[in-house]
């Protein structure tokens, strides 16, 4: 079976012209983009659609969409304008829909747990329990068995929270610091100090998780290469596990967003130090943004495999997003106080029965789940697997999409054996290369969304 690509000829010269660009457009990280999402008319019919599902290795996701600031940098959806009468509604919002989603599942199992925001942690902890109540004596995850992990923030991790979250078996935390140097952090309205961060890394390695990741930025507003060297080296005094290098992208409605400057010499020059220094400490990268080290601890236990490529996941929350193989779904999203404010006190308001439908999302057809299907190997150190390609679609990758052949000619990705995988300079302009995988329809659908 030949997929034709809309457009291929015009996208094979400009994929050099690309990469010559700027290469901090846009995070990519997945397919679609949530832009490209459109109501569904009429409603989708989940147990339908699941029941089509392979749903023996599930990735089960919940949103809590509260922090206690809004970052410059940020674009997620979350608010900071709650109570605790609003905290304990969506609460037993989420425990309603996954009552319905249970029941639309049927026999299901779970790979691995996630709990992200906003920060999770900023629930009140009789809230956080209840949380992973629903995980698992809702949606029947077995905690002890699979991958948990949870996102903190340097305010929120307390004594009492984290030992909460190894009780429940979280092998995982993951603290977005940004930055050692406290001017740094403040010229990203983001209210924390450098001891408060230290302090709550040293917690959090007392507490004893098996990994550790702290998020780190680059490109930040009065940052050097030599003051984001030292971000690095502080974050390598508590040994984590994993480092996420992020660049700083500046985007609409966000605080920052509102400024004019280019930082595109200053975080190529930070990306290509931060990544020759951990690659000096032991670490391997995973991607063009997380770094692990390469002696894990084993103490985690082995859990089934999930397959970002192949298998389904369940998102519970407003801010969340489901996949199977033929739809992804969510809410509507937003990045503007109001327009969060709407569609939470929406989704809260959202009766029982109408969690068995998908009203929001994008619907795959056979090229865009081969696209994707690409763009998550290709941005991964494992790469695209060709003969894993043949066998998924019935089909020949580059018959499919001959325009991959110009990663190879700008040396972009080399074929060893076969693999296709990215080259060092490849790794470096994943978010161009992902964003050139983009069809004509997402495009089209993500420059037409209106950002609330």
């Amino acid at each position: 079976m030949m997929i034709k690509t809309q457009n291929t000829q015009s996208k094979i010269p400009n994929l050099k012209s690309k990469i010559s660009q700027s290469p901090y457009q846009a995070y990519v990280y997945s397919y679609p983009h949530k832009t490209a999402y459109r109501p569904f008319t009429p409603p989708i019919y989940l147990p339908q659609l699941w029941t089509q599902q392979d749903r023996q290795a599930l990735f089960l996701y919940i949103h809590i969409p509260f922090c206690e600031m809004r970052c410059g940098f940020c674009n997620l959806f979350t608010t900071v304008s709650h109570n605790e009468d609003f905290i304990s509604q969506y609460v037993g919002t989420v425990q309603r829909q996954a009552q319905r989603m249970k029941a639309v599942l049927g026999n299901a199992s779970f790979a691995r747990f996630a709990i992200g925001g906003g920060t999770p942690t900023q629930l009140p902890i009789q809230h956080l329990e209840t949380i992973f109540d629903i995980a698992e004596n809702t949606m029947g995850a077995k905690l002890q068995e699979i991958q948990i992990s949870v996102e903190v923030s340097p305010e929120t991790a307390t004594e009492e929270k984290l030992k909460l979250l190894r009780s429940h078996f979280v092998d995982r935390v993951s603290i977005g610091v940004q930055s050692f140097i406290d001017s740094e952090v403040l010229a990203t309205q983001r209210r924390q100090s450098t001891t408060q961060v230290e302090a709550a890394l040293t917690r959090i390695k007392a507490a004893g998780f098996p990994t550790l990741n702290i998020d780190l930025i680059y490109g930040l507003p009065g940052q050097t290469v030599d003051t984001w060297l030292q971000s690095i080296h502080a974050a390598l005094r508590f040994q984590p596990e994993e480092i996420y290098l992020y660049p700083l992208y500046v985007r609409p409605l966000t605080g920052l967003g509102r400024t004019d400057q280019e930082w595109d010499d200053i975080r190529l020059a930070c990306y290509r130090q931060g990544r020759s220094l951990l690659l000096s400490q032991g670490y391997t990268q995973v991607s063009m943004r997380m770094f692990q080290r390469v002696n894990l601890s084993p103490s985690s236990p082995p859990s089934p495999v999930y397959c970002c490529q192949a298998d389904g996941m369940v998102g519970l929350g407003c801010g969340a997003r489901s996949y199977t193989n033929t739809l992804h779904y969510s809410n509507e999203y937003a990045v503007g106080a109001k327009g969060i404010r709407d569609i939470l006190q929406a989704y809260i308001q959202t009766p029982d029965e109408l969690f068995e439908y998908a009203h929001y999302g994008f619907q795959l057809d056979a090229e865009e789940q081969r696209r994707r299907y690409i763009l998550l190997s290709l941005l991964s150190h494992e790469g695209l697997n060709l003969v894993g390609y043949r066998q998924r679609f019935g089909s020949d990758v580059y018959a499919d999409f001959p325009e991959l052949s110009e990663l190879l000619t700008l040396n972009l990705a080399i074929k060893d054996e076969e693999i296709l995988q990215l080259t060092e300079f490849g790794i470096e302009r994943s978010d161009t290369i992902g964003a050139w995988l983009f069809s004509d329809k997402v495009q089209k659908l993500m420059h037409g969304y209106e950002l609330k």
